[in-house]
């Protein structure tokens, strides 16, 4: 097994319930219900890859290659890049922040929205390492 994409996957597992929590009972009076649903995105993307990560960690005791090692690393960035973003956008929404509106957002919206489609990549490059991993295997 490997320690790093379990550990990653069981604490930001456990981040994306708090998240959950905080934004279904904390943010729901502040956030429109598309705002809502910028934040849910988030927690949504983050459990899907904290799953990915205990598996890339199981996976591994039987596939040992560095593809998986990297798989674990892309996700992890997949989930701060791309979940986080998310969060500071609602947050920042929250807080008051002139993001703009989609199509035209100010140059905060644009800082704090670039790394949503970067985090995306590495969600997909965490996948493709996944599978070379698995392919790879001896």
């Amino acid at each position: 097994m490997y320690k790093r994409a379990l550990t990653a996957g069981a604490l930001f597992a456990a981040l994306a319930v708090i998240l959950g929590a905080f934004g279904a009972h904390a943010l729901k009076a502040k956030l429109t219900p598309d705002q809502q649903a910028v934040f849910e995105t988030g927690v949504r993307y983050q459990f899907y890859h904290c799953f990915a990560l205990l598996i890339t960690g199981v996976v591994y005791a039987s596939f040992p290659v560095k593809s998986l090692r990297l798989a674990t690393t892309f996700f992890i960035i997949g989930i701060i890049l791309f979940s986080g973003s998310l969060y500071t956008m609602s947050m920042l929404n929250i807080m008051g922040a002139d993001l703009g509106v989609p199509g035209a957002p100010t140059a905060l919206g644009i800082a704090v929205g670039v790394p949503t489609p970067i985090g995306g990549l590495f969600f997909i490059m965490g996948w493709v390492a996944f599978f070379l991993g698995v392919l790879r295997k001896q």
